[in-house]
């Protein structure tokens, strides 16, 4: 068999292995199948390329656009993903674990994408919370932005996630406007390297935007400055030594980490056998032992049941276990296949030995157990081990050892507040979660632990059949954890993408904000439009556009007319001596939905028209009451623009009610959706 030359991408071009290249193996044979690695890459020419051609590409698009390239590599990753999935079977993975590497990895960059869409403006700058008045009249504003840095994203991954482990970083890089350079784990490089080609082979991403390194960085961090980012996942030994780099350090370099994580799984002490909640436990807890073969950073690590159930636990356990199928990745019957390599494999049996030190082994040999289809001396093949801990009060180990494959530990609590205290002794993880039907347990332990962990579980029969599992982040969620995991946090949806944006307050006049934001705010300039902005296209109509409608006078008749109408009969609208008991109230007052139906009966164009649908209203407030003799008028203004389709798009306008004496009665913020 031909050894793959697995190369890297470097300022445009594809450079095969040289000096310093590092053979691979299968984890299947242990046979070499590739080599990467070339010690001579120019790095500062990458980051030139990064910086001088793919971030001015990249900032030149807005974040729709960006939404749209994010979509549209999913889509062709979608349409190749066959050519993934045959080579990822050398790094051990079953096609159940591609599902998780490479179509969590394409479903990350769909969700992006739609939140690009959705959440962000079709603008180059984010406006990140709302307006702060800095003074009496308004007249000086103050507004936090997010606009994109202009270096780039170092994205150092792990070998338990080549496809999922890069696109999880690079969809919120991409999107915020910044270029990667992406350093996969060498031992399965040859799958990033892949799912790298086909991404550029599309021509979709601009060039300079995306980057490959397969094998080491060389000077690469001693070359980054305050505008770059750099995100690793690993070891903590490795976080450490990089987060402790002195150039990064005087450098102000932002660094992210995802790092060793001692996950745990509380059984809840409602969820004794025969139970939907105690199956379900049972179910979690083995597939996070072997999905990956136990190589997640989200795998459940420490097991928490009560003491009266622990035996019942390992038991269940232990018979789940014994019906997975250990062997060639590639057999459809396989359940659990490989480590990724044989040096993974002696590193999990030595930090077993140390935790088999404080705990007795009750499940899985690695002596003595069968690999159908492959030859287990060969391959990087372990069984599943589970141990008991007996004393987890007295034990170390258990709480600061991670063996980084099918190895977990079930240990017993007393009391709630002993498995939360026996949680947090973890000193920080990605994920905990807590399988229990009772809300008061859910809540106590996310009081008590929410604090150590960047993610809480929870799970029940009710939840079940659509929970995505324990060891699953979601792109929608953040992903990361205090302590020992790390300190960081990844995706999250737009708080992803503002990891490599810089956070800047802006000061100045409504006009000033207006104008820098695409977004009118009160105060600013008023544009008077050539017709009613109801007759105008999407395209036509401008941010600031208003319309200053007629007067109604509110009577007693209509609000009892709109009592009776709607069998709103509130005593406020109904009872004068009541309602003047009311300390907000004068006496009977117009309901507040009148006084919305009144608006759009002033500033509504009843004509066929560019005004597609009313979608909803945001942040109505009800400032002063209006009583019987009081008259109403509107302004509608064109406050922001998104487009939506190719056919439409959304208009939000600031809508405002003010009384014959100039005092605001009302506001809201109306949305259309407008024909382009």
């Amino acid at each position: 068999m031909s050894i793959q030359k697995i190369a890297s991408f470097a300022a445009g071009e594809w450079i095969a292995p040289g000096a310093g290249a590092r053979q691979i193996a299968s984890a299947i044979t242990g046979a070499v199948i590739a080599e990467a690695g070339n010690g001579a890459l120019d790095m500062q020419a990458m980051l030139d390329y990064a910086r001088g051609t793919g971030g001015p590409a990249l900032r030149a698009m807005t974040f729709h656009q960006r939404a749209r390239m994010l979509k549209a590599l999913g889509q062709h990753l979608n349409a190749h993903k066959q050519a993934l999935y045959d080579i990822s079977f050398d790094t051990g993975a079953t096609q159940s674990d591609h599902m998780i590497d490479i179509d969590g990895g394409i479903g990350t960059l769909f969700v992006f994408a739609s939140k690009g869409r959705r959440e962000m403006p079709d603008d180059h700058i984010y406006l990140d919370g709302g307006i702060e008045q800095l003074g009496r009249t308004g007249s000086f504003l103050g507004q936090h932005v997010c606009t994109p840095l202009h270096g780039v994203g170092v994205h150092i991954n792990a070998f338990n996630f080549p496809v999922w482990g890069m696109l999880e970083k690079l969809a919120p890089t991409l999107l915020a406007g910044v270029p990667a350079i992406v350093k996969p784990a060498t031992d399965s490089c040859y799958v990033t390297e892949r799912a790298v080609r086909i991404m550029l082979e599309s021509g979709i991403l601009p060039a300079g935007a995306l980057q490959l390194i397969t094998g080491g960085v060389g000077d690469l961090l001693e070359r980054l400055g305050m505008q770059d980012v750099v995100s690793f996942t690993g070891s903590a030994d490795t976080a450490n030594l990089l987060r402790s780099n002195r150039h990064l350090l005087e450098n102000s370099v932002r660094f992210v980490a995802e790092q060793d994580s001692l996950n745990a799984s509380i059984l809840g002490p409602d969820a004794v056998p025969g139970t939907p909640e105690f199956d379900l436990f049972v179910k979690e807890v083995s597939r996070e032992m072997t999905a990956k073969a136990g190589q997640k950073c989200t795998a459940i690590r420490r097991i928490l049941a009560p003491e009266s159930q622990v035996g019942a636990v390992i038991e269940a356990l232990s018979a789940r276990l014994s019906k997975v199928v250990i062997g060639d990745p590639r057999a459809e019957t396989t359940r659990m296949g490989a480590l990724v390599s044989a040096r993974q494999k002696a590193d999990v049996l030595e930090r077993a030995a140390l935790i088999g030190a404080e705990a007795e082994r009750v499940f899985g040999d690695p002596e003595n157990f069968t690999v159908e289809g492959a030859d287990k001396d060969k391959g990087a093949f372990l069984p599943p081990m589970l141990f008991h801990c007996a004393d987890p009060d007295g034990a170390a180990r258990v709480h600061d050892t991670e063996a980084f494959g099918p190895v977990s530990t079930v240990m017993g609590y007393r009391d709630l507040d002993h498995a939360i205290d026996i949680a947090k002794r973890g000193q920080g993880s990605l994920v905990a979660s807590v399988i229990t039907h009772d809300p008061a347990v859910a809540r106590r332990v996310v009081l008590g632990a929410a604090a150590w962990h960047g993610r809480i579980y929870i799970n029940d029969r009710v939840s079940m059949k659509e929970s995505t599992g324990h060891g699953s982040p979601l792109p929608h969620l953040v992903h990361g954890g205090p302590g020992r995991a790390g300190g960081g946090e990844e995706m999250g949806g737009v708080r992803g993408v503002k990891h490599y944006m810089q956070r800047t307050a802006i000061q100045g006049s409504p006009d000033m904000i207006s104008a820098i934001g695409s977004k009118w705010v009160p105060g600013a300039t008023e544009i008077e439009g050539p017709a009613h902005p109801f007759t105008r296209r999407y395209g036509e109509l401008s941010i600031g556009e208003t319309l200053h409608s007629a007067a109604r006078t509110v009577t007693l008749e209509d609000i009892e007319h709109f009592a009776a109408f709607t069998g709103d009969t509130f005593y406020a609208h109904m009872d004068e001596a009541a309602a003047a008991r009311n300390p907000f109230f004068p006496g009977r007052v117009a309901h507040g939905y009148l006084l919305l139906s009144f608006a759009a009966g002033l500033f509504v164009e009843p004509n066929e028209g560019p005004v597609l649908a009313n979608t909803g209203l945001d942040n109505l407030r009800f400032m002063k009451p209006v009583v019987p003799g009081d008259s109403v008028k509107v302004r509608l203004t064109v406050k922001q623009k998104t487009p939506r389709t190719d056919d439409y798009g959304e208009v939000r306008w600031n809508v405002t009610l003010t009384n014959q004496d100039g005092d605001q009665v009302a506001e809201y913020e109306l949305l259309t959706m407008n024909a382009f």
